[in-house]
This record gives structure tokens, C-alpha cells and sequence, in this order.
């Protein structure tokens, strides 16, 4: 047995075992902290600025030379190069040096805080992560005030763990060593789980009790369940190799089968679409086997910038992308941003329940001079011909007549100037609010399309935080609530003759997948990883099957007899599926 175990979120499939690197540059926590005369102050602010610029050209020898195999990620770098350039930060650190009478160090430190603690509020855990990039860079200024900068050089091959990694950490390592990730902070949506599942290394996060103890131990790093095996016994070695290698025949096989279609073996296909919030994600959907884009998430652009993107900006990128797909779909969803999920380009105010409050399609009713340019931007991509726009967080008909009032006032304006788009451009709705669930039926006949948005709407229909450790065991997607609400919602929409999606994680939950198909779903859309695994497990059903499990998952009055009955149904037909998985229902998958 281990010596010790340490658990985190897996963010990247796959065992490793080596010795651990520890890479440590909390320089935070080394720096001196210190008053100063008052006659020190103006040498003191000079200090800080030069850090500033020296982090900043740093950061620009980074971005210049980031390997071929690392591009994609550039744009990591650049948020955070676009960050140490931001005055605002800069400026309310040179204002503690004066007012405080403190050193560099801690005035930054002081500025960094006040940042941090408005972060504080942010329910939605992918804008919450973006805390990381704001501590992140300003590290790279304290690397230079303490006089430290990059990342620590790994000479031999292991597996990496560190409190934390910045983006320019990640294109500084030379990864050809690395054979695993780990770290003490971030979450499903941090850097480290986007670069690690591109390169395919295993990779866990927010590891409790990770630190510099354990460098130079032997570890297993297990990217299936979340785990770090320290001093692990023969027993656990031979097990972890075994399972490596049953992983790697497992990718090889599903790989070779991902361009085949997701269809049952008695001939039911369903489209198998991508999420993405990267423009640089498209290489993956087109590797991967995906049919199109079911949800290309808007909100990135925005982040990091003191000003919005401008309708210029905008169109150029959703042509490029439509383009690239063309003649697959592109689903764009407009802003899903507000109290809740701050970026600093937009205006917002804290809110006491911003869960509640003015976000998405509420925010940009608000402000309607964003939404006005991120919409022309997007009927000017509609020229391509396979654009769709999406409509987050609508709660009921009156509010979807009111967007789409707007909406054909754009399409007017447009036409007046004489800027070509497609008139019928389809336009639909997410489905994650109980309010628009219950009305349905009405609000399909107004939309070309639904789009279920299972994640927001099993937390707002269970009044349960997912990521709260204290009630994330009541998130579960298979609540007779949760059934029903998704199967009314497919009924209601093919009733109106409009297609309908299901793009939250239920979709890559092989454990739900086979209810969804029994209720006739006419497409998923998942992250880009988990569609080859997902696309065979449907071809090794059929819809005899799937429409038996619906039956008695819809009949069913408890969520562990649902629970219980979707896993007796998969393990009896496709358990080789499922050895590498690990469910939204909270089951290990395999042995």
C-alpha cells in the first residue's frame, strides 16, 4: 500500500509513474516585506515599474518562442503579457508604495488582494479560474523584483507537481520530459487540464497537501480517479502498468474509429458535436471525429482586455471559424458574461446572489450596445452558411420576444447599410432555466432549435453548488427531476418540428448517454476528448435497449434505482467502454 494518498480533480486521462519534480516559485510567500522612509518612495515606485517592464519584455521572449507543438497555446501567454501591460494593476500598487510607506514586494502583493477578493463572489468555476491569471502574472513582476524569472528546468524525466503553473510556465517546460501534471490550485476549466488533454499527458488538479516534500519521491499519478499514489508498494506498480497499458490499446482502437458515425447497431444516428471556448480548440474537432460545433463559447474573447472586442475583431474570428467548419454547423452562443462572471473589458457591479442576478442574455438586454456588435459580427459570419446563433439563460417567452425584437432591428441596420448576411440564419434557445423548461413547449414556437444546457440546469433545479464539496453529492443527473425536465423539453421541441441538443456534460457521460438516445435526442455536443469513446459506445448499442432503460429510468421514484439500472444496462452490454471512465454519477468505472 501507497505511504500516502492525495486526491484532486482529474482533468486529463491516464496513469504515470515516476519520480516527482516539484516546480516552486511561490515567491509570494519568500519575498521581504518592509515599510519604507517616506523619502524612499519615489525609488521604490521607479523599482516596480522597471519590474513591470521587465516582466512584460520577459513575456514577449516567451511568446516568441513557443515551440510549433505549443502555438495553440499562445494565446495563454498573451493574456497574461496583456495583463503585466495593464495600468490599472501597476498603478494600485504604486499607490500602496505611497500611501502605505511599503516596499514593491508587498505594495503588489496589497493590489493583487484587492483584485482577488472581488473574485471572491464569482459562482461560475471557469471565470473563478481566471484569478489565476491575474496572481499569475503579477508573479512574473515579483519573479523580477526578488530577482527569480521562468520556470524551473526539468533534467530528467517524471512527473510534475507544483502549486501552481502560469501559461508561460507551460510553453517554458520542455514537456518531452514530462510525463504527468499535478497541482495544488485550479479546476476542470484551468490551463493546465486544456494543454495537458492536448498533449495527452495525465494530469490532476487542486491536489490537497501537494508540496515540496514530495520531490524526488516515486508517485503514481492516476488522471482517471484523481489520485497521487506517494511511495507506492509492487502490488500498486504492477497495477498502474497494467492499466497503462490497457489505456494506451484502449486510445489506439477508439482513435481508429472516431470519423465513423454515431449510430446504434439497429441504425439510429445521432450528431455528435464539440464544445469549444478556444478558437484553437478546431484542430481537436476535426482530429477527434466531431460533426460541427454545438456550443463555441464567446465569453474568452472578452476576458483580459480593458476594452471590448470590436465588431471587426469579432466577425473576423466567426468567419474564420464557420469558414474552417464549412459545411459542418457552427453553433455560436452570444455572451454568457455578468455579475457572476466578471471580465474587465464589459461594465458590471457586484450583486449579493449574482447567480441570480443580471448575466447573460439579461446583461446584454442591459447593455445593448455589446450584444448590438457581437450580433452584427455574427449575422456577418452567417454569409458562410452553416452559422447558428444561441441564446443563453432565457427564462420565458417574454424575454426571448424582447431579444428578438432587438435582433431584427440589427438585421435591419445591416440591411440598410447594405452588409450581406443570411436572413434565415437559425436561432435558438439554451435550455437551463426550470422557468423556460416548464414553458417549452411554448417557447418552441418561436426558436429554430433548443440547446439543454444540463449543467446550469441540474443546479438551478436541485438548488445545489456542484462545485460546493459540502453538496456536490445531491448533483446528480439522473434525478427524476432532471429526466423529466429533459425528456419534456425533447418532446416539446420535436412536437414543434425543431431539433434539439443536448451540449452539457450529461452528453459525455457514458453512464447517461443511453437515456438520452432513448428519448430521441437529435444531437450531443462534448467536450472535443471525450467524443471518440462516446461515439462507440453508441455504436455498440441499440435503441431497443436504450428505449427499455428510458422506460424504467422514467418510471423510477428515486435516483439511486436510476442510478442502479443505467449501470446494470451499461456493464451487460458494453464494458470494455467504460474501463477509462468516470461518471457524473459518482462510480469508478472498471476495476
Amino acid at each position: 500500500m501507497a505511504r500516502r494518498v492525495l486526491y484532486g480533480i482529474p482533468v486529463a486521462a491516464g496513469i504515470a509513474v515516476g519520480r516527482a519534480h516539484f516546480l516552486d516559485r511561490d515567491w509570494f510567500a519568500r519575498a521581504s516585506y518592509h515599510p519604507i522612509a517616506p523619502d524612499a518612495v519615489e525609488k521604490e515606485q521607479d523599482r516596480l515599474r522597471q519590474a513591470f517592464a521587465a516582466a512584460a519584455l520577459d513575456l514577449e521572449r516567451v511568446l516568441a518562442a513557443v515551440p510549433e507543438d505549443l502555438r495553440d497555446h499562445a494565446a495563454m501567454v498573451e493574456a497574461h503579457l496583456l495583463l503585466v501591460r495593464d495600468r490599472k494593476l501597476q498603478e494600485q500598487a504604486l499607490a500602496a508604495i505611497a500611501a502605505q510607506k511599503i516596499n514593491a514586494e508587498w505594495a503588489l502583493e496589497r493590489a493583487v488582494a484587492a483584485v482577488e477578493a472581488t473574485f471572491t463572489a464569482i459562482e461560475d468555476e471557469y471565470l473563478r479560474s481566471r484569478m489565476q491569471d491575474i496572481r499569475q502574472a503579477a508573479e512574473r513582476v515579483l519573479g523580477v523584483l526578488v530577482g527569480q524569472a521562468g520556470a524551473a528546468s526539468m533534467t530528467q524525466r517524471g512527473v510534475l507537481l507544483a502549486r501552481d503553473l502560469s501559461p508561460a510556465d507551460l510553453v517554458e517546460i520542455d514537456f518531452a520530459k514530462v510525463l504527468a501534471l499535478a497541482t495544488a490550485s485550479g479546476g476542470k476549466t484551468s490551463h493546465v487540464g486544456i494543454l495537458a488533454r492536448s498533449l495527452q499527458i495525465p494530469a490532476v488538479v487542486g491536489v490537497e497537501g501537494l508540496d515540496g516534500t514530495l520531490a524526488g519521491e516515486l508517485i503514481i499519478l492516476d488522471g482517471f480517479h484523481g489520485r497521487v499514489l506517494v511511495d507506492p508498494d509492487e502490488d500498486e506498480l504492477a497495477r498502474s502498468t497494467e492499466l497503462a497499458a490497457r489505456f494506451d490499446d484502449y486510445q489506439a482502437v477508439v482513435l481508429r474509429s472516431c470519423h465513423l458515425p454515431a449510430q446504434t447497431r439497429d441504425g439510429f444516428q445521432v450528431q455528435t458535436l464539440a464544445n469549444i471556448e478556444l478558437f484553437e480548440e478546431v484542430v481537436a474537432v476535426r482530429d477527434l471525429g466531431a460533426e460541427g460545433i454545438g456550443l463555441y463559447r464567446t465569453e474568452y474573447t472578452y476576458m483580459n482586455r480593458e476594452t471590448p472586442p470590436s465588431e471587426e475583431e469579432l466577425a473576423e474570428q466567426y468567419l474564420d471559424l464557420a469558414s474552417i467548419m464549412a459545411p459542418q454547423k457552427v453553433v455560436i452562443r452570444t455572451l454568457d458574461v455578468g455579475a457572476d462572471k466578471l471580465t474587465s473589458a464589459l461594465s458590471h457591479r457586484r450583486e449579493a446572489n449574482p447567480a441570480l442576478g443580471l448575466r447573460a442574455i439579461r446583461y446584454c438586454l442591459r447593455h445593448r450596445e455589446v450584444f448590438r456588435t457581437q450580433l452584427r459580427a455574427i449575422l456577418r459570419a452567417s454569409v458562410v452558411g452553416n452559422v447558428h446563433l444561441l441564446l443563453p439563460m432565457v427564462s420565458g417567452i417574454e424575454e426571448l420576444v424582447e431579444v428578438k425584437k432587438f435582433y431584427r432591428e440589427v438585421q435591419r441596420e445591416l440591411a440598410a447599410e447594405g452588409v450581406p448576411f443570411r436572413e434565415d440564419m437559425p436561432f435558438g434557445i439554451m435550455m437551463e432555466l426550470p422557468s423556460a423548461v416548464m414553458t417549452a413547449d411554448v417557447l418552441a414556437q418561436e426558436v429554430d432549435f433548443f440547446s439543454i444546457g444540463t449543467n446550469d440546469l441540474i443546479q438551478y433545479t436541485l438548488g445545489i453548488d456542484r462545485t460546493n464539496k459540502d453538496v456536490s453529492a445531491l448533483y446528480q443527473p439522473l434525478h427524476p427531476a432532471i429526466v423529466r425536465s429533459i425528456k419534456w423539453v425533447v418532446d416539446s421541441g420535436h412536437r414543434a418540428g425543431i431539433d434539439v441538443c443536448v451540449c452539457g456534460e450529461l452528453a459525455a457521460d457514458p453512464f447517461c448517454v443511453p437515456v438520452l438516445l432513448g428519448m430521441r435526442v437529435d444531437a450531443i455536443s462534448l467536450n472535443p476528448r471525450s467524443i471518440p469513446s462516446i461515439k462507440r459506445l453508441i455504436r455498440q448499442t441499440t435503441m431497443e435497449e436504450c428505449d427499455a432503460l428510458l422506460k424504467q429510468v422514467m418510471a423510477s421514484q428515486s435516483v439511486m434505482r436510476s442510478n442502479r439500472l443505467v449501470r446494470e444496462m451499461i456493464y451487460r452490454h458494453v464494458p470494455d467502454e467504460l474501463l477509462f471512465s468516470v461518471s457524473l454519477l459518482g462510480e469508478e468505472v472498471g476495476g
